[in-house]
């Protein structure tokens, strides 16, 4: 981006409706799109050894498509984390599609919820619209995908029958990529990002999705 005094303001709203975190929903400030997206601040982390980060081609892999309902819940937990950040506005898909394979996977009881949780990870359908507007795609770089240290003791005081056999958490660390397209002219954005997937993923049966953590509070 070009720095002067003024500001070019078209350069500028694309910047930050590439930088803004999906849990904003309407703070319009000024004209267009400024503002758009802009999310809190994520928190601090330290910083993971540098590793070299392939963009997706426009489209490739960025479809909405099925999560796979295998029983080896961390395979389950990193689909999961990719379906949350993986799409592209360039393609013929609507967020709620995006969202829709996601609570195909969820445990029948908590699908209510867990579309609640959803709305705090992807744009509105006015948000959309907007980065529709810059052919705006977005991805998830995974850094580290682990099993919380409270986990343990919440399934240690749980009460039995509140949580489904072969209950599990993932708190996940990384970094959410975001390419856009400014007078032909490819743009891109990252910013770290951490939640907590919780699943349920028993012997005899297939991983189900339960919950979201907010974005940026995940479980330690």
């Amino acid at each position: 981006m070009r720095q002067t005094t003024e500001p070019d303001q078209p350069s500028r709203r694309l910047r930050i409706a590439l930088i803004g975190g999906g849990l904003a929903l309407a703070l319009f400030i000024g004209i267009g799109v400024y503002g758009l997206l802009r999310g809190p601040a994520p928190e601090p982390r330290t910083p993971a050894t540098p590793t070299v980060t392939t963009q997706p081609q426009r489209g490739q892999s960025l479809t909405p498509r099925d999560l796979p309902t295998g029983t080896d819940s961390e395979r389950f937990a990193r689909s999961v984390a990719e379906g949350l950040f993986g799409w592209d506005t360039s393609l013929s898909h609507t967020p709620h599609e995006y969202m829709q394979t996601i609570i195909d996977a969820a445990d029948r009881d908590e699908a209510p919820g867990l579309a609640a949780d959803l709305r705090g990870y992807f744009p509105d359908d006015a948000a959309w619209g907007e980065l529709r507007d810059y052919a705006t795609r977005q991805w998830l770089e995974i850094d580290t995908l682990v099993v919380p240290e409270a986990w343990a003791g919440i399934l240690a005081d749980a009460r039995p029958g509140t949580l489904p056999p072969g209950s599990v958490a993932y708190t996940i660390t990384g970094t959410r990529h975001r390419a856009g397209v400014w007078e032909g002219q490819e743009v891109t954005d990252a910013r770290p990002v951490s939640f907590t997937i919780f699943a349920a993923c028993s012997d005899d049966g297939a991983c189900r999705l339960l919950r979201l953590s907010a974005l940026d509070s995940p479980l330690r």
